[in-house]
């Protein structure tokens, strides 16, 4: 999810956490608690400043160790030690359970986005991404905020956000509905379906959808049940060549490649280099796909120069190559 549902999501859970017992009847442990699980409702996404490095490091690992089992303990334990630390009064045990409980929150909710996180590693380094809830979701925000008012009108914040838990627990089965009635569309409407990629979009009825059969992939939009087609590209396989190896070592065509679930590949050759572009097909936006990744190399297959993340149009992308 966004920064800011997060955000809110901290703060609902340390109303929530006045439901426990101990919490709810001593002060200090119940503020410290609210510290913690806004904290730990952000630190997952502490890798977000590697956007400072390069694109290529920052989408190899957003989303990734900082969202994997392993971490999940450790940051519940650093908050809860450095909130102790200065809140000596508040009851440890509480503290860490309700910081566990904000961390571990963050990272379920967004398996349910299309980006998806790693969270199963070091067992895995699948992307778990179902594609049900988009990054920044209106309704899920402003129950948060009503939560928020209804608490500061007076009333018990720990019912308060229970309530609108549950609430959002039925908006969570009637997207997963939503979706599993578009892949019964879909397999009604393309022949021999493998896989279908799910990328919902802000407004409720209107998804982004890639589907990949045996031949092509398909890019449509699924709204209100109805299967749009859009594009329509042919699936390739990549080519097994001196020149492709290359490219793939290139660290941002390696870092594209270890993200990107559904892509299409192009070679295009020109007087001083060959271009070998990747893109993803889950972000289509106006009409272009903004997530690539391009890679030019010389005639000898040594690379000149590349880059990886999001354009929105070829100008923008030669600015990024120094091309202009």
């Amino acid at each position: 999810m966004d920064t800011g549902t997060h955000v809110v999501m901290g703060i609902a859970l340390g109303g929530i956490a006045t439901l426990d017992p101990y919490v709810g009847g001593h002060l200090i442990t119940s503020e410290a608690i609210m510290v913690s699980t806004v904290v730990g409702s952000q630190a997952p996404d502490i890798d977000t400043f590697l956007k400072l490095k390069n694109n290529a490091v920052y989408i190899r690992n957003h989303r990734g160790w900082t969202h994997s089992i392993p971490a999940i303990i450790l940051w519940s334990l650093l908050i809860t030690f450095s909130i102790n630390f200065f809140i000596p009064e508040s009851n440890l045990f509480h503290l860490w359970l309700w910081t566990l409980i904000a961390v571990f929150l963050h990272v379920f909710v967004d398996i349910f986005n299309g980006y998806g996180t790693q969270a199963l590693r070091p067992f895995s380094k699948k992307w778990l991404a179902l594609g049900t809830i988009n990054t920044f979701d209106p309704f899920i925000f402003i129950m948060h905020i009503v939560g928020i008012i209804i608490w500061m009108i007076g009333y018990d914040p720990g019912f308060t956000f229970l309530t609108i838990y549950l609430i959002l627990f039925a908006y969570y089965v009637v997207r997963l509905f939503m979706q599993r009635k578009i892949i019964k569309k879909v397999h009604e409407k393309i022949d021999k379906v493998e896989q279908i990629v799910f990328n919902p979009t802000i407004q409720f009825h209107k998804w982004v959808i890639v589907v990949k059969t045996k031949n092509e992939f398909y890019v449509a939009h699924a709204i209100r049940g109805d299967i749009d087609i859009l594009d329509r590209f042919e699936r390739k396989p990549l080519p097994n060549n001196e020149l492709m190896e290359a490219a793939k070592k290139d660290h941002n065509i390696d870092a594209f490649l270890s993200f990107s679930p559904i892509y299409r590949w192009e070679i295009a050759e020109y007087d001083d280099f060959v271009e070998v572009r990747f893109t993803d097909l889950r972000y289509r936006s106006k009409k272009y796909y903004p997530f690539v990744a391009v890679c030019h190399l010389d005639h000898d297959q040594q690379i000149i120069r590349s880059y990886t993340g999001w354009i929105f149009s070829e100008k923008s992308l030669r600015k990024k190559l120094d091309l202009i």
